[in-house]
């Protein structure tokens, strides 16, 4: 494929990639870019093979054991009006293998058709293994049709191993379910930050589901979000401490105009070892901060917005 694919795509493209990816010009190292259902453009290193699946449609991104500072894009774009895309990706980490994963979708839609792009990923990490994942959704257009992402992450992790997981959805997704699965063993490190900001009429649910199942297994989760106008979110989290473990579950929301919030946090204890926490608060902007900025000089929209940014970041 075109190595310098990226100097050839229109506007549009690039600035859904940049969105979604930060990527301006061909990244570096193994990447993959998939466009209305297909690939465009891919590298692969020594370390880092993309193999296309033959039985359904996605990709096999293995990663060797003791890969060290490299990095794996594979960002997905959709820009024809009404398409729909389904990928499955597999993720192969091998044993103490150190990588950063830049994943995320971007939609253009300007129809009154829906787009939609559901994208299934599931990682094996090996003892020892670390990876960096970082996952962006993002809509834009000017067009009545919606604006579909249903991510869903499925998280094998073996003994010693760590996957930090960074989702971002900031703006302009009609709706989405995220949906967010672990089976964790012993010594390993799953952590999740997760930022959402909904408006209009858009819908977010996210959904996550882990297991604590081998000794001195964690997980912790710190969800952070904005639900504007008349959106609604909704936030639903299931930790299982089947083992000596720790689970730690943060959420953390604020609501605003005619939008609706709801949180259900929810932790089952099956050892006596294991040691969960869970934590969630909604609420409105806190008028002495909007008064504090006020007062430097800021209107109030202009104070509202700098509370929302800094909340989100």
């Amino acid at each position: 494929m075109n190595h310098e694919i990226i100097k050839k795509l229109d506007n549009i493209e690039k600035n859904l990639l940049k969105e979604i990816a930060d990527i301006e010009k061909t990244p570096m190292g193994a990447y993959n870019i998939r466009e209305n259902g297909k690939g465009i453009a891919r590298n692969t290193t020594a370390n880092i093979d993309i193999v296309t699946k033959e039985d359904k449609p996605g990709i096999d991104i293995i990663i060797k054991p003791n890969t060290k500072k490299e990095s794996v894009h594979i960002p997905v774009i959709l820009t024809d009006a009404g398409f729909n895309d389904v990928v499955y990706n597999d993720f192969y980490i091998g044993e103490n293998a150190d990588v950063v994963i830049v994943a995320g979708c971007g939609i253009h839609n300007s129809s009154c058709e829906t787009s939609e792009h559901d994208g299934i990923h599931t990682f094996h990490l090996e003892k020892g293994a670390k990876v960096k994942y970082i996952e962006k959704h993002y809509g834009e257009g000017n067009g009545t049709g919606d604006k579909i992402l249903n991510p869903q992450t499925i998280v094998y992790l073996e003994d010693g191993s760590t996957l930090e997981m960074e989702t971002v959805q900031i703006k302009g997704v009609t709706s989405t379910v995220r949906e967010t699965k672990g089976e964790l063993g012993a010594n390993t490190n799953l952590i999740i930050t997760e930022r959402i900001m909904t408006h209009d009429n858009q819908t977010a649910k996210t959904v996550f589901d882990v297991n604590l199942n081998g000794e001195n297994s964690s997980v912790r989760v710190a969800s952070r979000s904005i639900a504007r106008d008349h959106s609604t979110q909704e936030f639903i989290s299931n930790v299982h401490g089947n083992n000596k473990c720790f689970g730690h579950v943060e959420c953390d929301a604020i609501i605003m105009d005619t939008a609706r919030v709801i949180s259900t946090p929810q932790i089952v204890a099956n050892h006596i070892d294991a040691s969960l926490v869970h934590e969630a608060a909604i609420g409105k902007i806190a008028g002495e901060q909007l008064i504090k900025l006020m007062s430097l000089g800021l209107t109030e929209k202009e104070a509202e917005e700098q509370i929302i940014n800094g909340f989100l970041k």
